[in-house]
């Protein structure tokens, strides 16, 4: 396959010309950022009228290679496209279509789309094809996904495994929350890609259990909530240290003035695709405003949780989740919190059982707005209105993905109405607005809502079969302490080849 690069960064960089605008080497304190004006990048010259609230889109120099309707048609090794099949995956998604035979090419790509519109293949098929026959020295991974969140870090790695698996490429994902030794064993072990959270592979590389001076192929997925959650100078101290000739991929929802800087400082020449503009209605997505008035608030959230069917409540603050979670599991419902306030096992657990209907009702911070994927999922509550439409739009994206049809609701007491237009507005939807109060058939008919059992509930870890030991094994006992110790004192007679 070929892998030639279609716009050699390192020999601009080696020519020192004016208009590569590089600054010498990227690695280590003393790099020095792609800095400069738009004529750096090739194509920041005119570019076209920006989306309110977002930053104009640049403008491609080298033209895109045309989208693809079929795997088939791209140049990809024979395995990815077997296990394509094998997932069921038969067409791809428009954002997979036209970004694919441009990164396959080497380009670096701008990917703008709504969560859930298939960007993981998009840029994990690519990152995989282009690094496949290639084994990692210890320490030095060659392709790197960046991302903002544990919860997505770990549903990116699900979803690539068995492609890496069918070309034999090892990932490791490295997040905060888990123990740092199991992830500094998995790099000094060989890993062509690592998935991580920003800040846990900094400490990595502190550490010297990793180095990215080999990463060819990097990608940054969700790049705006990294921005938003103050990741940028870690993100920027990370692409400072990859190889400067490398490959980059910047994928996100939105694309606010924060990833212009990354845009500007990293992509060159990116071919750039928007499957639609992240305030696009979804039109397989239904939007309802259920005006209620405060003291009636509680009542309808829990016949709504009530119903049937899973369903994910956002709230503002960990105290608010946990304090409606254990009022929701004493009123009947089948729910369970999460927030970062839980450790990373408990997070796990905790998905695990709501995407299998263990638990029904997922209680949640804007933790979970992004990177939690669940099949089937057909309606999203915001008992707490979000204060930011960037947030109200991946919390939705919870529903309706890939095509599936979903409501998103949002409760709305008497001093939050003018807050809620202006946030629609910014937003580019338009909700059906109702008057509704518990038990209503309103309420009802738009959420399923329906009298909860009033039967507490204990959520309980699920009981997991384990084989039966034999009986040799249950005759073979570990010895005591005492007698390990005499063992070990006890002299060598013999060994036995």
């Amino acid at each position: 396959m070929n892998r030639t690069r279609t716009n050699d960064r390192s020999a601009r960089a080696r020519s020192g010309s004016a208009d590569a605008g590089r600054g010498g080497s990227r690695f280590g304190s003393q790099a020095q950022p792609r800095s400069g004006g738009p004529a750096r990048s090739g194509g920041y010259g005119r570019r076209p009228a920006a989306v309110q609230g977002e930053f104009a889109l640049p403008r491609t120099i080298t033209p895109a290679l045309p989208a693809v309707e079929a795997f088939a048609d791209l140049d990809m090794p024979e395995q990815l496209l077997a296990e394509l099949g094998m997932q069921g995956v038969t067409a791809p998604f428009p954002i997979q279509g036209a970004t694919l035979p441009n990164s396959l090419a080497g380009r670096d790509v701008l990917g703008r789309g709504r969560t859930g519109s298939g960007k993981t293949l998009a840029f994990g098929l690519a990152l995989l094809a282009r690094t496949a026959g290639q084994r990692a020295e210890p320490r030095q991974p060659l392709g790197l996904i960046l991302v903002p969140t544990r919860e997505l870090a770990q549903q990116v790695t699900d979803a690539l495994t068995p492609y890496a698996r069918s070309v034999r490429l090892r990932l490791a994902t490295v997040v905060g929350g888990m123990p740092i030794g199991r992830q500094a064993g998995a790099l000094r072990g060989g890993a062509e890609v690592v998935v991580a959270t920003p800040g846990r592979l900094k400490d990595l590389i502190d550490r010297g259990d990793c180095r990215l001076d080999q990463v060819a192929v990097t990608v940054l997925d969700e790049a705006d909530q990294m921005a938003d959650m103050g990741f940028m100078p870690q993100v920027t101290a990370l692409l400072d240290q990859v190889r400067p000739e490398g490959q980059r991929m910047l994928f996100s929802a939105t694309l606010d003035r924060n990833v212009d800087l990354l845009v500007r400082r990293y992509l060159s020449d990116p071919v750039v695709h928007s499957v639609d503009p992240s305030a696009g209605a979804v039109t397989t997505m239904e939007h309802h405003v259920l005006h209620v008035h405060g003291a009636d608030k509680h009542a309808a959230t829990t016949e709504i949780a009530a119903r049937d069917g899973r369903v994910i409540m956002f709230l503002d603050t960990k105290h608010a989740v946990d304090r409606l979670t254990q009022d929701l599991l004493s009123s009947g419902v089948r729910a369970a919190a999460l927030h970062g306030g839980k450790s990373q096992p408990q997070r796990t657990r905790t998905l695990a059982q709501f995407k299998t209907g263990h638990v029904t009702v997922l209680v949640a911070t804007n933790v979970a707005a992004r990177g939690i994927h669940v099949d089937s999922l057909d309606l999203v509550v915001n008992v707490d209105p979000p204060t930011d439409h960037k947030d109200y739009l991946h919390r939705g994206g919870r529903t309706a993905r890939a095509g599936e049809s979903g409501s998103v609701v949002t409760l709305v007491t008497p001093n939050q109405r003018r807050g809620m237009v202006r946030l629609m507005s910014d937003a580019g939807i338009r909700p059906q607005t109702t008057q509704i109060r518990s038990g209503d058939e309103a309420l009802s008919r738009i959420t399923g809502a329906q009298a909860p059992s009033g039967i507490p509930v204990v959520i309980t870890a699920p009981v997991v079969d384990r084989p039966k030991r034999s009986a040799s094994s249950r005759g073979r006992r570990r010895p005591s302490s005492t007698a390990r110790r005499a063992l070990v004192r006890r002299p060598v007679l013999g060994v036995v080849a």
